[in-house]
C-alpha cells in the first residue's frame, strides 16, 4: 500500500498522532510520560518545531506543531524512535512500539487550530473509561498550562492560542476554558489529511505530483461535482473517471443507468479521442 503524501512547506502547522503496536499501551507509568515529554522538547529544541499542544493518554498520544524549517519527518523520526528506544530499554522489550508511522494532518493555523486544541483537550474526558472528569484535571495534557492551573514548560507555546480568545490573560483563558466545555458533546472527524477550508486545501495542493503510488486524496482532495463536470466538458464520463477517480458506479449512478452503459459509453468516447 503507498504511504500517504506529506506536504511540507515552512511555517505548515499538523497535527500529529501515534498510537501503540496493536493498541498497546505507549505509556505504562508516569515516568514513560515524562520521558516521552522530554524527547519531545528535545525535538522542539533541536528542529526548530513550535508546540502549541499535546495530550499523552494510554496507548497514543496527540500533539499540535508548527514547523518553520518543513522539517516534520526529521522531527517526529527523532522524537518517536528515541522514545522507542527508552521505552524498550526500560522495560525490557525489543521491537516496534507504534503502529506504522505517526498520523499528521495538516491545519490552516489561523481558522482551525483552536478546534483541535479543543479536541486534544478533551481526550480524557472522552476516553472510555474516562481518564480525567475535566479537562484540566489531567496533567499530561497542554490544556492545564493553557489554563495557567500548571506551570507550562519552557518549550510549550501558549501565546498564540491565548490571544486568539483574548488580549487580556485573564479574560483569555475564561473564554478558552468556555470554548473547550462547550465541545464536550461535539466530535471531529479523524480520517482526512487536513483540517482546512476549501481555499487553503486547494493553494497548498494545486502543485502536488498527480503519481498513482500518492493517494488521490492527498493531491486532489477537492474535485468538481458530476453535475459541475457533466455541464462543462465535452466528454465528461472519461473526464470524471480518468481525472477525476469517479467510479463508474457512481458516474452510473448519476446518471440513472447501468454502470456496464458507463463502462461502454467510456469505450467509445476513448476510441474517438485516439482516431481524432
Amino acid at each position: 500500500m503507498a504511504r500517504a503524501l506529506r506536504l511540507l512547506f515552512p511555517g505548515a502547522v499538523y497535527h500529529v498522532f501515534a498510537r501503540g503496536n496493536e493498541l498497546g499501551a505507549v505509556f505504562r507509568d508516569d515516568v514513560d510520560r515524562e520521558e516521552f515529554l522530554a524527547w519531545l522538547a528535545a525535538s522542539v529544541e533541536r528542529y526548530g518545531v513550535i508546540c502549541h499542544g499535546y495530550c499523552l493518554m494510554d496507548n497514543h498520544y496527540h500533539a499540535l506543531v508548527e514547523t518553520p524549517r518543513a522539517n516534520l519527518p526529521s522531527a517526529m523520526r527523532h522524537l518517536n524512535s528515541c522514545y522507542t528506544s527508552s521505552f524498550n530499554r526500560r522495560h525490557g522489550r525489543v521491537g516496534h512500539l507504534f503502529q506504522g508511522r505517526y498520523g499528521s494532518r495538516l491545519v490552516e493555523k489561523d481558522d482551525y487550530l483552536v478546534w483541535l486544541v479543543r479536541y486534544i483537550a478533551l481526550n480524557p474526558v472522552r476516553a472510555d473509561p474516562p481518564l480525567a472528569r475535566r479537562a484540566e484535571d489531567w496533567e499530561w495534557s497542554s490544556y492545564p498550562a493553557l489554563l495557567g492551573v500548571r506551570p507550562a514548560p519552557p518549550w510549550l507555546t501558549t501565546a498564540w492560542v491565548l490571544a486568539q480568545f483574548a488580549d487580556d490573560l485573564g479574560e483569555a483563558r475564561r473564554q478558552l476554558r468556555a470554548f473547550v466545555d462547550s465541545g464536550l458533546e461535539r466530535s471531529l472527524v479523524e480520517n482526512d489529511p487536513y483540517f482546512a477550508s476549501e481555499e487553503f486545501i486547494r493553494a497548498k495542493t494545486a502543485d502536488l505530483p498527480r503519481k498513482p503510488e500518492v493517494p488521490r486524496p492527498h493531491w486532489q482532495p477537492l474535485r468538481p461535482t458530476l453535475e459541475e463536470l457533466f455541464s462543462a466538458h465535452e466528454q465528461p464520463i472519461a473526464e470524471a473517471h480518468r481525472t477525476y477517480g469517479y467510479t463508474l458506479r457512481e458516474i452510473a449512478e448519476h446518471l440513472g443507468c447501468h454502470y456496464t452503459t458507463v463502462s461502454r459509453r467510456l469505450r467509445v468516447s476513448e476510441y474517438a479521442l485516439r482516431v481524432a
